[in-house]
């Protein structure tokens, strides 16, 4: 068991009552697992990853990660943020290897070769010398989706990443995403709120509520991969999912 979430609930502080942003939330995520969190605005997505990530913690209940009560961040859960965070002073190239050269993960040359591959794949590639203030958002973020899948943590955080991405871009880096899983059997937590989206990266969809923020129900999507959005089984789940969801913002 990869990540076991056990009666989790918690509440922020209000000027006049507590706010209470998750309600009775348990979830088992099993190792190698890719798991969507979907749901709109409001429901505890972030909070949740958050929670797991050890970046908070909650008002009762625990979370289990690789056996061990989290009680703060570990390099074991690697955290996917929407805002891209790269070193100002170091080129892409150096950005991208820069976790691989910290834990001496392969040599030099193979770091180096296997940043390239991956910002080839995204269109970078004739970037790898450009500091981060010569890019644009969408591209500094690629650049930091891709150090974090480079770094092969084993079990990924990821709270919309491609959210900023116009859509080839974001496509193109849900297959990345795929093909970094399927080599290396990270466990996945990946929020969203693109229904599309949790369908053809998933395992698991976790359907939440809001106001507080519930499970409502769980999807098992066991559709063959590689998926194909044109296909019946895709559209039908999809479909099915946007009729039972309140997206609205």
């Amino acid at each position: 068991m990869a990540i076991e979430i056990k009666n989790i609930n918690k509440s922020f502080e209000g000027k006049k009552k507590n706010l209470s942003v998750l309600k009775d939330i348990n979830l088992k995520i099993e190792d190698g697992e890719l798991v969507c969190l979907l749901g709109p605005s409001g429901c505890g997505k972030t909070t949740l990853l958050r929670l797991i990530a050890g970046l908070d913690q909650p008002t009762s209940g625990e979370i289990i990660a690789n056996g061990e009560v989290v009680k703060k961040p570990s390099g074991d859960r690697a955290v996917i943020f929407q805002q891209y965070s790269l070193f100002p002073w170091l080129t892409v190239l150096q950005n991208v290897t820069f976790g691989l050269e910290m834990t001496k993960k392969g040599s030099k040359e193979e770091n180096i070769a296997a940043a390239e591959r991956y910002l080839t794949s995204v269109g970078l590639i004739d970037f790898k010398d450009s500091y981060p203030h010569e890019l644009s958002g969408g591209m500094k973020q690629r650049v930091a989706i891709i150090r974090s899948l480079l770094n092969h943590s084993p079990i990924l955080l990821m709270d919309e990443p491609f959210s900023a991405l116009d859509m080839q871009n974001r496509h193109n880096l849900q297959e990345q995403l795929i093909g970094v899983w399927k080599r290396f059997e990270n466990t996945i937590v990946f929020v969203t709120h693109d229904v599309d989206e949790a369908v053809y990266l998933a395992d698991k969809i976790v359907i939440l509520d809001k106001n507080p923020g519930r499970i409502n129900r769980i999807v098992e999507v066991d559709i063959e991969r590689p998926r194909k959005r044109d296909s019946k089984e895709f559209i039908a789940l999809q479909e099915s999912i946007v009729d039972e969801l309140d997206m609205g913002e």
